[in-house]
């Protein structure tokens, strides 16, 4: 992967930011007081052993779950005290999702997985999907069903997904994890390149050493607070 354009804003508001953020499971406490700010166009990596709280806080950040304590906001608003229909409809609009796993829908075709995200935020823009699809190499391949793609061709379709909404923040949870070397490096490319040429902020959670050293900076979560804040050198 070649190396990354700089193209943080340095004075824009936030595109993503927690306040002190507090959450567990029953007697377990899993974070105790995390805050950190995305602006746009900046990656920042988060690492930390398994059990760290890495995923439960990337979970409260897209606003598929509500922390116990502290605040979340999305490009400017708060999004922990919007009930669970209009935050699922920020969401759609502000926040892209990318996993380990792709999850497309294996009913609909690639161009429709890709339409997702705008058509829950109410917006309809078949031209932009066609463009991010041709982006990530699959342009002609709209009309495919996922059944028929390889794992790699897959998690680009769900990068293309994440931004297609055009969001402030991609979220971004393992993206290469099951991905083989060769592809790991490409679709990691085009996540990162793509979202900074929107001016998307990107929050990464990873244990890859090699992807975390495309980042601006990298937040160590450890016992559920974070530990330090290096820059990474790459």
């Amino acid at each position: 992967m070649t190396a990354l354009p700089h193209a943080c804003l340095p004075d824009a508001p936030p595109a993503l930011e927690a306040v002190n953020i507090r959450h567990g499971f029953g007697i377990l406490s899993v974070l105790h007081g995390v805050s950190l700010q995305v602006r746009p166009g900046e990656v920042v990596a988060v690492t930390g052993p398994s059990g760290s709280g890495k995923s439960t806080l990337l979970h409260l950040l897209g606003g598929l779950d509500v922390p116990q304590g502290g605040e979340v906001w999305w490009a400017g608003e708060r999004a922990d005290t919007l009930d669970t229909q209009r935050r699922a409809t920020r969401r759609a609009g502000r926040v892209g999702l990318v996993f380990q796993h792709h999850y497309l829908l294996e009913d609909l075709n690639v161009l429709d997985n890709v339409m997702i995200p705008c058509r829950l935020a109410g917006q309809d823009d078949p031209a932009r999907a066609h463009a991010l699809l041709a982006r990530v190499g699959l342009g002609g391949r709209e009309r495919t069903m996922p059944g028929v793609l390889s794992g790699g061709e897959r998690q680009r379709v769900a990068v293309a997904r994440a931004l297609a909404s055009r969001p402030a923040v991609v979220l971004a949870d393992e993206p290469t994890g099951s991905l083989d070397r060769a592809n790991a490096v490409n679709v990691a490319g085009l996540l990162l390149n793509l979202a900074r040429e929107d001016g998307a902020g990107v929050l990464l959670v990873t244990h890859d050493e090699r992807l975390a050293a495309y980042a601006d900076r990298t937040l160590h979560l450890l016992d559920g607070r974070f530990t330090d804040e290096l820059p990474v050198y790459g």
